[in-house]
């Protein structure tokens, strides 16, 4: 972690008080993603399902508070891609849900680069941007939610329409948000010390 550079904003983000927040996108799609799966001997499962590209694109954002080491899991689902102009707007609200400067860990995306580019010239004290290391997803604990998602709790799953793929998608991510253990476990997979 040190390497990352990450324990030092640690131990600054204590000091000031400020929860530190991973955040990180994914995509859903109308198609399954197919797992393996039991069936009876001699009946193969068969999955009834057409060319649908229609997507939803996911935002999550995973808080740590650094007094009580507390999680908290927030997210968003979106029927449009994540650009600049959604990103600040989902920034915006997680500065109003804080109320505090926040440090914000993330990849280093051109969304995100021009994101924080704005922050810096309007809000500079809003947020600290931390990006992660190049090419360095398992380190980011949000995706673990993704996966969690998308093959824990949603293989072979074939929604009928968008609205039908969201309510399950938002139903598996609330789920997650009130599993502190499931929270601290994504954690334990990246190997970041709480």
């Amino acid at each position: 972690m040190a390497k990352a550079g990450l324990a030092t904003d640690k131990k600054g983000a204590r000091r000031r008080g400020s929860p530190i927040v991973f955040l990180d996108e994914s995509g859903f799609l109308l198609q399954p993603v197919r797992r393996r799966t039991w069936a009876p001997s001699g009946q193969t499962p068969v999955q009834h399902a057409w060319d649908r590209h229609d997507r939803l694109s996911a935002v999550g954002f995973l808080g740590v508070s650094p007094q009580r080491h507390r999680l908290s899991l927030y997210f968003h689902l979106l029927r449009q891609n994540v650009d600049t102009e959604r990103t600040v707007w989902l920034l915006r609200l997680l500065h109003r849900h804080y109320r505090h400067h926040v440090v914000l860990i993330w990849d280093r995306w051109n969304v995100h680069k021009s994101a924080r580019a704005y922050f810096e010239r309007h809000h500079p004290h809003w947020f600290t941007f931390e990006p992660l290391p190049a090419y360095s997803p398992q380190l980011n604990p949000v995706e673990q939610c993704w996966n969690h998602t998308k093959y824990a709790d949603l293989p072979n799953f074939i929604p009928d329409d968008l609205e039908h793929l969201h309510r399950a998608v938002d139903d598996s991510i609330t789920d997650q948000s009130q599993d502190q253990p499931l929270l601290r476990s994504f954690f334990t997979y990246t190997q970041l010390a709480l």
